[in-house]
């Protein structure tokens, strides 16, 4: 790790690591795959949580912790598409809308996620550099993580909406990179919303290459 978290090069006035670099393209071509309902999404998942850990343990404890909780949901998500996969004729996951109460249970969740680690951060300072927005991207990327485990269309509601508030806060903060990087991710969420959302209204795509 101690050569992941060498400097790779430097822009818009930081030094990019490689960590961060390698760790963010991976999380790229993992939510690519999900547009795709690629089983293999998860394991890159995984994968890019395991860098970013690397590269934020012992100075970035809060974000560090995330992406233990990231490879966690990854190995449920794995588990969870192992057991549905096949459900179409193209050999991959059925999607579906979420019901009202599924919904009820992701907004819920979020919201008092959100509550109980923005208050975390806020009484142990270390964990944070930004107490309320990190625990709301936080609590995000969980319930979207989970929710495209389920094989929920809200998941990219979900990735959408943490970007919102991602975007800006990561190049206010003077991370220009992983900003740039929300950016591409913004552009992924609409055209894996619009896939799956295509999907659960014509049944005969199921059958169609992804």
């Amino acid at each position: 790790m101690n050569s992941l978290n060498s400097v790779a090069f430097t822009a818009f006035g930081q030094q990019i690591l490689w960590s961060d670099m390698i760790g963010n393209i991976l999380g790229l071509i993992a939510l690519a795959l999900g547009a795709l309902r690629s089983i293999w999404n998860w394991p890159v998942q995984f994968l890019s949580g395991l860098v970013l850990f690397g590269a934020f343990v012992g100075h970035l404890t809060g974000s560090a912790g995330k992406q233990v909780i990231v490879m966690a949901v990854a190995a449920y998500g794995w588990w969870q598409w192992n057991r549905n996969k096949g459900q179409t004729g193209d050999g991959h996951i059925k999607v579906r809308f979420a019901t009202w109460r599924e919904r009820a249970f992701l907004i819920g969740g979020a919201a008092l996620g959100t509550l109980a680690v923005g208050g975390l951060f806020t009484a142990y300072p270390t964990l944070s550099w930004d107490p309320w927005p990190d625990a709301y991207i936080f609590t995000g990327t969980i319930v979207a993580m989970y929710a495209q485990a389920r094989g929920m269309v809200e998941f990219w509601f979900a990735w959408l909406l943490v970007d919102l508030v991602g975007v800006p806060l990561n190049f206010a903060n003077g991370y220009a990179f992983s900003g740039f990087v929300y950016v591409i991710y913004g552009a992924l969420v609409l055209w894996g919303m619009r896939d799956w959302w295509l999907r659960t209204r014509k049944p005969a795509l199921e059958g169609a290459p992804a």
